[in-house]
């Protein structure tokens, strides 16, 4: 954006690169989509909107506020009150928190020379902010737009520009407790959206510094293994072997001997296993870290969530702020069967602890424990984004509860009283804009637009005093004293 020729905010570039390449010819899921009222995630590039966003069409922005109410009531069941931070941080809060992530951070630069940048998360503005109001004690959510120059991958739910939804816990409590909360907060959430089945992935970021100290690799070192062993998920185990030696300097025998730990997987058991382990029961982080992790899984069991979690030490998420437990939610399988291309969406929830990052932005290092969750609404809406589109459900674009008719010509005044009188009740009323629009045109409407009411209100009607009112599914109609319309409607509206 330009005032005169003076830039306003020039976007520049932290890191290059890939130029995302040309969409091909849409697949005939992407037209079925299209003859649906649903934008294809594919759409192309070149036509006036920038890679990695998207346009919202009426049904997207239904689906997707019904989505995150969903979310919204879980969090205020729990507690939390919500928050608002700018979408523009100053870059000196940004840089230096994210680890590998910083390279995707989108830097501006405004014309008085102030160094901003787009928010990457949710979580450091939440940090910053709790540092700023000298605030210690706090239960939160915050539903925004965050920013990455990510290459794109929107079959995948993956967007430069996507809102995440966040609940964190902020206190000095006893131990586990938040963590615990957070964790079947996301049980809650996957299961009222009966997304299909998931598993809840849960470590520990001690345990894995413990796993690298006792396997000899230097503490430089950690935050950068740590993101190497983040991607077992997407990689082999050869191949992350690989990076961690030709790329990370890593000897092969320090490798192999991480390797040995960050394969497992279980619960309880696990636990109380590599509590015994020679090795790791002699390392403090890693025993500390075993012991948070004995304490959750005795609260989830409580809970009775213990059969979605899974203790994974080949989980290790790659953002420098996390310091104690942290978890992310996978879904194993989707319905796919009807599905010319089957989303592949990976993780839609993710968090942990994260006890140091508040004190990063307190001038005298106060700090406030911190445990949060942030839910993947993006993957999650392209999963039923797609569903929607497979079972060629109409999803209504209004709310709109009685269409104002008139079965005759010159009857525009008639219904500029009546919709005015339901306006003022504070009916969702509607009617059509032409003079004299044909009745069958006007119920027409109302079917294509799920309208489930029609008032009609011609000479006769206005003649006797009634109001004609047509349920529009069974097209039964019924003659409504005009004073009694408005009762009439909420009866009928009534759930």
């Amino acid at each position: 954006m330009r005032v005169g020729s003076t830039p306003f905010l020039a976007l520049k570039a932290s890191a290059p690169l890939k130029r995302p390449k040309s969409p091909t010819t849409p697949t005939q899921r992407a037209q079925r989509c299209a003859k649906q009222g649903w934008a294809s995630p594919r759409a192309p590039t070149h036509r006036g909107i920038p890679g990695g966003t998207r346009d919202h069409s009426p049904a997207h922005v239904v689906l997707r506020d019904r989505l995150l109410a969903a979310v919204v009531a879980c969090f205020k069941r729990h507690g939390a009150a919500a928050i608002d931070t700018p979408v523009l941080e100053l870059r000196e809060m940004l840089i230096g928190r994210y680890g590998e992530g910083a390279k995707l951070i989108y830097e501006l630069q405004d014309q008085g020379g102030e160094l901003l940048a787009l928010r990457y998360d949710l979580t450091v503005p939440f940090a910053r902010y709790l540092a700023m109001n000298k605030i210690t004690n706090m239960k939160r959510y915050h539903v925004a737009k965050v920013y990455r120059r990510d290459n794109p991958a929107t079959t995948r739910g993956r967007y430069r520009e996507f809102y995440q939804c966040d609940f964190d816990i902020a206190g000095q409590f006893d131990p586990m407790i938040p963590d615990a909360e957070c964790l079947k907060i996301v049980h809650e959430i996957l299961s009222d959206l009966q997304l299909g089945d998931f598993l809840i992935r849960v470590s520990h970021r001690q345990i894995l510094n413990g796993v690298f100290a006792v396997c000899g690799i230097p503490e430089s070192k950690f935050i950068t293994t740590c993101s190497t062993v983040d991607k077992l998920d997407k990689m082999p185990w050869e191949e992350v072997r690989s990076e961690m030696v030709g790329e990370k300097g890593l000897s092969p025998e320090a490798a192999d001997r991480i390797g040995e730990y960050v394969q497992l997987h279980g619960g309880l058991d696990l636990i109380e296993r590599l509590l015994q382990d020679p090795k790791l029961s002699q390392n403090k982080l890693a025993k500390e870290g075993l012991g948070d992790m004995k304490l959750l899984f005795e609260y989830l069991t409580l809970f009775g969530i213990t059969e979605k979690v899974s203790f994974d030490l080949s989980l290790a998420r790659g953002l420098d702020y996390y310091t104690g437990v942290i978890y992310e939610a996978v879904l194993l399988q989707q319905e796919n069967d009807h599905v010319d291309e089957p989303v592949s969406v990976g993780s839609v929830a993710g968090g942990g602890r994260y006890d140091g990052l508040v004190g990063m932005f307190d001038p005298k290092g106060r700090k406030v424990p911190c445990v949060g969750v942030s839910i993947g609404i993006e993957r999650i809406f392209s999963i039923l984004e797609q569903r929607v589109a497979v079972s060629g459900e109409k999803v209504r674009t209004t709310e709109t509860q009685v269409l104002v008719a008139t079965p005759h010509k010159h009857l525009i005044t008639a219904r500029l009283k009546l919709i005015s009188e339901l306006w003022d009740a504070g009916i969702k009323a509607e009617m059509m804009y032409k003079k004299d629009p044909k009745l069958l045109k006007q119920l027409q409407y109302c079917e294509d637009t799920g309208i489930p009411l029609a008032a009609i209100v011609g000479e006769q009607e206005l003649t006797d005093g009634v109001v004609k009112l047509r349920d529009v599914a069974t097209r039964e109609e019924v003659d409504i004293p005009r004073e009694k319309l408005v009762d009439e409607i909420r009866r009928r509206l009534e759930p």
